[in-house]
């Protein structure tokens, strides 16, 4: 399946998920930029797919799509099904499972591939993908055993994340509020956003080898249209989270990541905070 094929299946993609009846428009666009990302990393038709950090299925449909009724994804979060809002986790695979590209999808629900009784056979898979799931991981270290743990499993890696470069002045909002999360992660104080080890592109390079990988591909993608910018600056501004997430920690962090927020706030919009640019890598 071309680019093109897979970008007009894209509406219909995005209306099969769960979390569409809530927000048609950003659950389309982040349908749409997931085609972006597989189309790039030329995942085709009978392909095996492990793709970790799953969460509610963005990536998992447009995957399920790709590698069409001969293939197959086994779709990983270390999350309880009952995690997520406004649509949980579960809730999402379900809605999934029950349509047509659910005989084509495998979820695995609080799954830790670090798990010793956790394991597939040598190249089980054609890929796996991490897709805007690293930043959840709590510390550059997990991620990296998580990756040495799955490299005999699979030919090759396909990863994208979130630029922590801005680029661009307008997208300073995403990057300071990216940057207060994962401090106050790093500080002891943990929360439930999405951000824990905003870890950046070149970090990521330095950690392939260390888990076996060679990197072998990649690129910068275009994420305008996407509301992750928002999403973020929302979640360092929520005043009663704020306060909760800054009290636990020590007076000299905690003044540092308020004059941080005291900045956040100055110079974020109500909305249409340009989110960062993301970035791809494929490995082997």
């Amino acid at each position: 399946m071309n680019h093109s094929d897979l970008q007009a299946k894209a509406p219909a993609l995005a209306a099969g998920m769960a979390a569409a009846g809530h927000s048609p428009d950003a659950q389309l666009s982040q349908t749409r930029h997931r085609v972006a990302l597989v189309a790039d990393w030329r995942i085709g038709p009978g392909s095996t797919v492990l793709e970790l950090g799953c969460g509610q299925g963005d990536m998992t449909a447009v995957l399920a799509e790709a590698v069409g009724p001969a293939g197959r994804v086994v779709a990983v979060d270390v999350a309880d099904p009952s995690y997520g809002a406004p649509v949980t986790l579960g809730e999402s695979a379900a809605r999934l499972a029950a349509g047509p590209l659910g005989p084509r999808v495998e979820f695995r629900f609080g799954t830790d591939v670090l798990d010793p009784s956790v394991g597939f056979s040598g190249y089980a898979f054609d890929h796996v993908v991490l897709a805007h799931c690293s930043w959840y991981f709590a510390s550059p270290g997990r991620l990296r055993d998580t990756l040495a743990r799955v490299r005999p499993w699979a030919r090759r890696l396909c990863f994208a994340e979130w630029d922590l470069t801005p680029g661009s002045g307008d997208r300073l909002a995403h990057l300071l509020a990216v940057l207060i999360q994962g401090q106050a992660e790093a500080a002891g104080s943990h929360g439930q956003g999405n951000v824990r080890t905003p870890l950046s592109r070149e970090g990521l390079l330095r950690l392939l080898p260390e888990a076996g990988w060679t990197a072998d591909g990649g690129g910068p993608v275009d994420t305008d249209g996407l509301q992750d910018g928002d999403w973020e600056v929302a979640a360092c501004l929520d005043p009663a989270g704020t306060q909760e997430r800054l009290a636990a920690l020590p007076e000299a962090v905690r003044q540092l990541l308020l004059s941080q927020t005291d900045v956040l706030r100055a110079v974020a919009k109500p909305h249409g905070n340009r989110p960062l640019a993301a970035y791809t890598v494929t490995a082997h």
